[in-house]
């Protein structure tokens, strides 16, 4: 085990393309556990899910016309936003079945299009993500994109954090609740987009996930749940890249797995909600009362 740490961190020195991999994963496994916390707080699982998906066709569109892929990929996130909105608002149909129907047509019109382009290995690495062909252009959007998600969630904490909490009080104190729902969707998309070449579209929404109820599980407050959410993300791409590097396995899946075993042993372990805790406590107050 110490001999494999040796080695990834002698490549780390020598390959270029580590480096700028390990970059990439710890500025992902930041914004992701920032913005997964409030994802979660407003129940927005789901609709992380829809983003993911629907960004493919963006990036399949991308690619045939030659342009970044960036642009492609939050056009049709942001469009795909919208129209659950639209359709949740205007007829009978819930917000979790619209955005059911619309991130499943997103994503099947973007295999669609991928299967027109032949080109499958793209497919692949969109789907899967690959951090270790990561390209500095790449890199650099991820952390321009980290930038400004991270200085948009410090100045519009405080409405953040009401209406997370308090939608009602929020919109009785005159904010636009709507337009921070669009906005948080904007910044959703951009994370999503960010994190493509790292854990890929499928398994974006673990990292928006898995760190943030990790953090929820050992603290009560936003602003500590976020620094926390933040650093199990860091460690969970470290972890993830390491193995992932060393026994040759995927690494957005590796990265992913690295988060989960860490909410495992939260979920078991953290002093106040933690399973094992809870069970001797009530083991202990059963005894008092057999006791007594």
């Amino acid at each position: 085990r110490g001999e494999s740490m040796m080695n990834f961190i002698e490549a780390l020195i020598q390959y270029d393309f580590l480096q700028k991999a390990l970059l990439t994963s710890i500025m992902v496994g930041i914004i992701c556990g920032v913005i997964g916390c409030f994802i979660i707080l407003r129940g927005m699982a789901l609709m992380g899910d829809a983003i993911s998906h629907a960004v493919l066709p963006g990036v399949a569109l991308s690619y045939l016309l030659g342009i970044n892929f960036f642009i492609g990929a939050v056009f049709t996130g942001l469009i795909t936003a919208l129209g659950i909105g639209f359709i949740s608002q205007n007829s009978r149909i819930k917000n979790d079945v619209s955005i059911g129907i619309m991130f499943t047509a997103a994503f099947a019109s973007g295999i669609i299009l991928i299967t027109l382009m032949k080109s499958s290995t793209d497919l692949y690495h969109i789907l899967f993500g690959n951090v270790l062909a990561v390209r500095p252009s790449e890199m650099w959007s991820t952390l321009f994109i980290g930038i400004f998600v991270l200085v948009s969630i410090f100045v519009f904490y405080k409405e953040l954090l009401v209406s997370s909490f308090d939608p009602t009080m929020a919109a009785a104190y005159g904010l636009p609740t709507k337009v921070i729902h669009y906005f948080l969707m904007a910044l959703l998309t951009l994370v999503t987009v960010a994190s493509l070449q790292t854990v890929g579209i499928i398994l974006v929404v673990a990292m928006l996930i898995t760190p943030a109820s990790t953090a929820y599980l050992l603290t009560d407050r936003l602003w500590v749940m976020i620094y926390l959410s933040a650093g199990i993300g860091v460690l969970s791409s470290i972890l993830g890249l390491y193995f992932s590097y060393t026994y040759n396995l995927a690494s957005g899946a590796t990265i992913v797995l690295a988060a989960t075993t860490l909410f495992v042993l939260a979920f078991l372990f953290s002093p106040k909600q933690g399973l094992v805790w809870r069970s001797i406590k009530s083991a202990r107050k059963r005894e008092m009362h057999s006791q007594s």
